[in-house]
């Protein structure tokens, strides 16, 4: 096991040639927000646009793409028919990532679920999603809900899961909780391996692991009990997939990163922060 480090954060980041062109730093596509939720693809994106993501597509029905589309200029929202995801919905969705794949020459990855709901149809559909997409994707949230009704979606293919302790059972039917930090990461590993896939599972040393390798992640703070801290999580770890990181490397970082932007803002915010406060710093961790 090793530990997630400042010079492992840095290496994801390395100076830029004096000459480039949009898209070299990656195309990242959110699809979430619903009839209730429109905030959590809201942030996913505005933190994979601050993990240093060069644009940010966020695909929502249409009530949540609406009010994410006045959030901020910097947002590009397409909305979909009706209150929430549908079957009727998944050409587009899968249109839109090989539309993403080409513009970006390859440079684009997913972020998904951030608040789809959990209506039978929208899981359904995104299963079928993740079976046929060909982007690495970082599943989270109501995503990891219909991951739980056929895992072996996962196998082989560039996805990060995100889930915290009750998501993780939901997904292996392993409890995790009540286990020493030792044996949590030999479960995460075993797992991750069973399954094909890497995990980010999300708790006070984040334990990421692909089956063959696994990373500790010490950065954090309690302050981040608070909702909307796992949606700026899965939009830093789809903006670094995005830009060509393998799924391992992808995911200690931003956990790192997470982590440290939301050890920052609780210094000053403590039992105030919001999860914007967080998207504020994590410049500040880059740069560090």
């Amino acid at each position: 096991m090793q530990k997630v480090t400042k010079d492992m954060m840095r290496q994801a980041y390395p100076v830029r040639p004096k000459e480039v062109k949009k898209y070299d730093y990656g195309l990242l596509l959110v699809i979430g927000g619903g009839e209730f939720y429109s905030g959590a693809p809201a942030l996913a994106g505005l933190a994979g646009f601050r993990a240093g993501a060069d644009m940010v597509r966020i695909i929502a029905p249409k009530r949540a793409a609406d009010i994410i589309a006045s959030f901020t200029p910097v947002l590009a929202a397409l909305p979909l028919d009706n209150t929430h995801l549908l079957k009727e919905h998944l050409a587009t969705l899968l249109s839109q990532a090989e539309s993403a794949k080409d513009v970006a020459h390859g440079r684009a990855a997913l972020v998904i679920g951030g608040g789809l709901g959990r209506t039978e149809e929208t899981l359904d559909t995104v299963l079928e999603f993740l079976r046929q997409v060909q982007l690495p994707v970082a599943i989270d949230a109501d995503a990891l809900h219909a991951v739980a009704k056929d895992p072996s979606v996962l196998a082989g293919k560039p996805f990060v899961i995100t889930p915290n302790t009750f998501e993780f059972q939901l997904v292996t039917g392993r409890e995790v909780r009540s286990l020493p930090e030792e044996e949590r990461a030999k479960v995460v590993e075993e797992e991750a391996l069973r399954l094909g896939t890497t995990i980010l599972l999300k708790v006070k040393t984040d334990i990421i692991s692909n089956g063959k390798e696994t990373l500790l992640n010490e950065t954090g703070s309690p302050y981040l009990s608070i909702g909307g801290t796992g949606d700026t999580l899965a939009g830093i770890t789809g903006a670094l997939l995005a830009k060509g990181i393998e799924p391992l490397r992808a995911a200690g970082v931003a956990a790192y990163i997470n982590g440290m932007a939301g050890e920052l803002a609780a210094k000053t915010k403590k039992d105030s922060l919001i999860a914007t406060d967080l998207i504020e710093v994590i410049s500040q961790v880059i740069s560090s």
